[in-house]
């Protein structure tokens, strides 16, 4: 069997506080860019869906706690999931405890047609400094730029440069890697010079601005797919355009 593709959503905000409305921010904004979306269950231990009778106190008791929970759509044949998990200050980048919201969705035509309002919504939802949509293959590819690590002594693959560990990236507002679809905070544009109107003609074709002031840029119109050489060579593109990102521009 085929498996089905996917669409990996991540974004990273700053950490949860206590009585944060966040979390139901997230899970609104991508139940509103995603048609007929409900995220309204949780998992049992398990992996069944089991109903949430009150969904906004289940969050908000998950929150106190610096995370929440798994939510998905009940639909075991069609699974769409959401989560937060506290990113510890040690490991993130800046030495500041970081949110991480993740949602995983089918790649079919009405996702991605939803992809950039879905990552516009989550993120502006939980007031990121940055995230990314991605597919599946993109994720894996990803994983492999960062390091050094043992086990990779070729380096990154298909040519695409290395990116640093998280915790050795000086800042939360410097993205860590590219995806598909990139969301940028204000304060993540400016650190890595975007936009530049004589060099950004083209990406700024497929962006826009948020409410916030920040920005949503897709690399290509279509999902990337490393192996056609055009989206391949764009992802570079954006690589060598900025080279803040992932911290390599960093002494």
């Amino acid at each position: 069997m085929t498996a089905r593709a996917e669409l990996h959503l991540h974004v990273f905000a700053p950490a949860l506080t206590r009585d944060d409305g966040r979390p139901l921010a997230a899970v609104e904004g991508m139940e509103r860019a995603v048609p007929g979306l409900r995220l309204a269950w949780r998992l049992s231990d398990a992996g069944r869906p089991i109903a949430l009778a009150q969904r906004g106190a289940w969050l908000a008791k998950s929150a106190a706690s610096g995370e929440f929970g798994m939510l998905c759509n009940g639909d075991e044949s069609y699974p769409v999931t959401l989560d937060g998990r506290r990113e510890s200050a040690r490991s993130s980048p800046g030495g500041e405890p970081q949110l991480l919201v993740y949602a995983q969705l089918p790649q079919d035509e009405p996702v991605v047609a939803a992809a950039v309002d879905m990552l516009e919504n989550v993120a502006e939802g939980v007031r990121a400094k940055w995230g990314t949509v991605a597919p599946g293959p993109l994720r894996l590819v990803i994983a492999a730029q960062v390091g050094p690590k043992l086990g990779n002594p070729d380096g990154p693959p298909l040519g695409l440069p290395m990116l640093k560990l998280a915790w050795n990236i000086r800042s939360p507002k410097v993205p860590r890697y590219l995806g598909w679809i990139n969301y940028w905070s204000a304060a993540a544009a400016e650190a890595i010079g975007f936009p530049d109107p004589s060099r950004d003609a083209e990406l700024l074709s497929r962006a826009r601005r948020t409410a916030s002031g920040g920005w949503v840029v897709s690399l290509t119109a279509a999902p990337l797919d490393l192996d056609k050489p055009e989206h391949l060579e764009a992802l570079k593109r954006a690589y060598e355009r900025f080279p803040e990102i992932g911290g390599r521009a960093e002494e």
